[in-house]
């Protein structure tokens, strides 16, 4: 069985086709068969033909995905639609695409959409035998392969969401530390900071202990595509904290390395479960690496490690030397380095192999925090991430 997929055109005659080709006597050729038997109200399926009394080979089922309510719909689907998924695989059979010798072994079954308020049939047409072919394509190319989808899962967003999910793919980050528990100053520095691909918000501790964490909301009302940090710096019930977080949008917890393991286990395990990251603040631990490995043993090493400095102690040494040794436990750790981080000391926590830079008054209390968060980010010596590159999957 091969799975193909493709969308193509614009509003209101969008086309999105889902597909299958297989044997007649797998799986594909029984989804065949009970498609065609087993009807439902507004869903009819309904053979692909090139014309009147002509199928096309290898036959095919075509599945509305939009229930279809009057005869105008309905004439959308066995006109335009029917002629394009049949001329397509037709042509892919001409075109060596499908391949000749096995056409009678072989069926399709194609789900397609068609929006209640399409009207233009020549764009119907157009757009769905497009989307129809690049599936065919695609399905006995076996495209996309692991390697790409592991690539571009943390890099591209759903057309239709209207906001993008960010992951951290592509480090070093400015992380922006919004420590001032009040949230007009707040909402001030963050309309401040520039748009910026290598942009982390942090709610501070102070700030979610003052509006608690519904004030997350308001940071993503501010900023809807930005990678927010919720500090909680869990030391207890660490399930139920992390999915308060996740439930109010964030993108990140921060638990306390001063946790007991049991907690930490819990509330990395449940940040994953949510799909939001588990960040280890050693705010106060001299020595992070036995309770990393120790995490290590029980499978459940968190996606980032901050290295803590606290303010009341900022005259003392960072723990950035023990960076290497962290980063040997997995090569998918990434490190945070807070405390004390100022402009001149980008290029030192950088070479010390921070991913992250956790910068809070240098910029939240900056006469033009505009200016600050740039220099920062210019710093960090990174491009702006291509969202254009996406097409060239056609």
């Amino acid at each position: 069985m091969l799975i193909g997929e493709a969308l193509i055109g614009e509003e209101p005659e969008l086309a999105h086709v889902d597909l299958i080709i297989g044997e007649k006597e797998g799986p594909v050729g029984q989804a065949f068969a009970t498609g065609m038997t087993q009807l439902s109200a507004g869903h009819t399926p309904l053979l692909s033909v090139i014309r009147p009394n002509l199928l096309t080979k290898p036959a095919a089922l075509i599945v509305p995905k939009v229930t279809v309510k009057n005869m105008e719909q309905a004439a959308r689907i066995f006109g335009p639609a029917q002629s394009a998924v049949a001329k397509a695989i037709a042509d892919a059979l001409g075109e060596g695409i499908l391949p000749k010798e096995d056409v009678e072994d072989l069926v399709i079954v194609a789900s397609v959409f068609i929006h209640p308020d399409a009207k233009d049939y020549n764009r119907i047409y157009r757009y769905n035998y497009g989307a129809t072919k690049l599936a065919l394509k695609r399905a006995m190319d076996g495209f996309p392969d692991v390697d790409m989808v592991l690539e571009e899962k943390d890099r591209s967003t759903h057309a239709i969401m209207g906001f993008k999910v960010s992951r951290l793919w592509d480090p070093p980050y400015l992380q922006v530390a919004l420590d001032n528990p009040n949230i007009t100053q707040i909402l001030g520095v963050i309309e401040a900071l520039p748009d910026s691909d290598h942009l982390i918000l942090e709610a501070g501790t102070p700030l979610i202990k003052r509006y608690g964490v519904d004030v997350i909301t308001k940071l993503r009302e501010a900023k809807p595509n930005a990678f927010i940090v919720a500090d909680l710096k869990t030391l207890d019930t660490g399930n139920l904290e992390a999915r308060m977080v996740a439930d109010a949008t964030a993108d990140a917890v921060v638990i306390s390395a001063l946790a007991p393991i049991s907690t930490i286990e819990k509330a990395i395990t449940e940040a994953h479960k949510t799909g939001i990251y588990a960040v280890i603040d050693t705010l106060n631990l001299p020595d992070p690496l036995p309770k990393l490995v120790e995490l290590d043993k029980l499978g459940a090493l968190p996606d980032v490690v901050e290295l803590h400095r606290a303010i009341d102690i900022e005259e003392t040494e960072h723990q950035w030397g023990s960076i290497p040794a962290i980063k040997e436990l997995s090569d998918k750790i990434l490190i945070a380095v807070a405390g004390g981080i100022r402009a001149d000391t980008i290029h030192d926590a950088l070479k010390a192999g921070a991913d992250i830079l956790v910068v809070g008054r240098a910029i939240t209390n900056a006469k033009d925090v505009r200016q600050v968060a740039e220099r920062f980010i210019e710093g960090l010596s990174k491009d702006e991430i291509d969202q254009f590159r996406v097409m060239t999957d056609f």
